[in-house]
């Protein structure tokens, strides 16, 4: 019997250092290649008060889709890819299943992934076809579920903790090399979408070749070994290691990047800022597996939008902070830049995060919806497990089961109230950044804390 496979990328869009499609390739007689290309779901578009992804967030995922297609195709394969519409029902679960049916695949390889919608896609087309044999991986992480050193029930609440845990853990690191894969079933070839990558819209252009290239330039130059230093910088491509865009989408894996870092230590040496880098991927890793154990519990204990709080008043304030009109210079610098160019960098989403949720008083998962319409490097874990972690909401769940059972002495979850008037007295002194986003219309408007900086 012939042995067909489905694989159905998601978080995965790359092909060096994929063990997953490796092991399709080795394992079926005919292979077909489906995304179904991200779309902004009801839920955040709600939160977001957007109905559809920010253009540099959309041309960067056209883009990386693009490009995969093509590497695809320089392999023999064609791509298929499935379009959804938020307005619309769900019809990609359907529309795999008949492509299952018809083609009678046997074999179905997907990324694990730690998305709750992305799980709850794959599951449902399990149980539809619960004869087919299934190879889910996580392989966007450092670390397979099995190589960490406790169960994910017993996941540590802290990252601290976690990081004291795993990063002494030997990563396995073998470079995966795929020089062809099995062919496209020839009754699928004209359904196949042909794919082109959008034009270069801003600095970041997606996809696995040119995330390799940025990955090549950066260890090629001495900013590992400054990185500590520089990472907090709000601008600057040579400020810290911009991986994210390509990590996001699994462009690059961050195996690739784990890989590439030690041979700059065994080369230039190891010192604070290369560990430092490595601290920031086992940053996302923790959030990958906390995403994970938390389930839809991520997205806030109440998963619905609560039209109580959705006063005028407080949309309009949400508005502002969209737009970069709030009055606080240096938010306000943050938010123009991520609507320029679908980026902003980790301390301006810090402060940006706190400006909303402790100066506006309004719901986190409003700003973190809106992170998701926009950012380029959208990553569901990190993006919304840092925005609850900023509102002291990533434990909420548990540490209201531990109450009730341990009484009042429990300790609450912590937030991250941040002083904006000494951060930007830290990070942007000269108003460097400030100035470099400041809107001529605006020159004559008073900031609140003008007096001070």
């Amino acid at each position: 019997m012939k042995k067909i496979g489905l694989y159905l990328f998601t978080n995965d869009l790359r092909i060096k250092d994929n063990l997953l499609l490796h092991h399709a390739a080795q394992s079926v007689d005919e292979l077909i290649c489906v995304i179904v290309e991200p779309s902004l779901s009801q839920f955040s578009a709600d939160f977001a008060q957007e109905l559809e992804y920010g253009s540099h967030r959309r041309d960067f995922i056209s883009q990386s889709i693009g490009n995969l297609a093509a590497n695809l195709e320089g392999l023999g394969q064609k791509f298929i890819r499935l379009s959804q519409n938020l307005l619309e029902l769900n019809t990609s679960v359907p529309t795999l299943s008949h492509i299952i049916a018809s083609q009678n695949v046997t074999h179905f390889f997907a990324s694990a992934h730690c998305g709750y919608d992305e799980k709850s896609l794959t599951n449902e087309l399990l149980n539809k076809h619960p004869n087919l044999i299934s190879s889910l991986s996580h392989h966007t992480t450092l670390f397979e579920q099995g190589e960490l050193p406790f169960e994910l029930s017993k996941l540590p609440r802290s990252f601290t903790k976690f990081r004291m845990q795993v990063e002494h853990t030997d990563i396995d690191t073998p470079e995966t090399v795929i020089s062809q894969l099995p062919p496209t079933p020839t009754s699928l070839l004209d359904e196949s979408e042909a794919l082109t990558e959008s034009p270069l819209s801003s600095v970041y252009l997606g996809g696995e070749t040119a995330g390799l290239v940025h990955l090549k330039h950066y260890f090629s130059q001495s900013y590992a070994r400054s990185y500590k230093q520089t990472r907090n910088a709000f601008d600057g491509i040579e400020n810290s290691t911009k991986f994210s865009p390509w990590l996001a989408l699994g462009c690059v894996s961050p195996k690739t990047i784990y890989r590439h870092l030690k041979q700059f230590e065994a080369q230039h040496g190891a010192n604070d800022s290369t560990y430092w880098i490595y601290f920031e991927l086992l940053w996302r890793e923790y959030f990958y597996w906390k995403g994970l154990s938390l389930g839809s519990s991520l997205f806030g204990t109440n998963n619905e939008l609560d039209n109580q709080h959705a006063s005028t008043s407080s949309n309009l304030c949400f508005a502002k902070w969209k737009s970069g009109n709030t009055n606080y210079p240096i938010v306000d610098a943050c938010m123009r830049q991520l609507n320029a160019t679908g980026y902003m960098s980790n301390r301006g989403r810090q402060l940006v995060a706190s400006c909303l949720i402790y100066e506006l008083g309004i719901d986190w998962r409003h700003g973190a919806a809106y992170f998701e319409s926009q950012l380029i490097d959208y990553d569901v874990a990190s993006n919304w497990g840092n925005w609850a972690y900023i509102a002291g909401a990533l434990n909420s769940q548990t540490n209201s089961q531990a109450n009730k059972k341990d009484g009042a002495n429990q300790a609450q979850p912590k937030s991250r109230h941040f002083d904006l008037v000494k951060q930007t007295e830290t990070y942007d002194p000269e108003h460097t950044f400030i100035n470099k986003w400041h809107r001529e219309d605006e020159a004559s408007a008073t900031p609140r804390y003008q007096d001070v900086i």
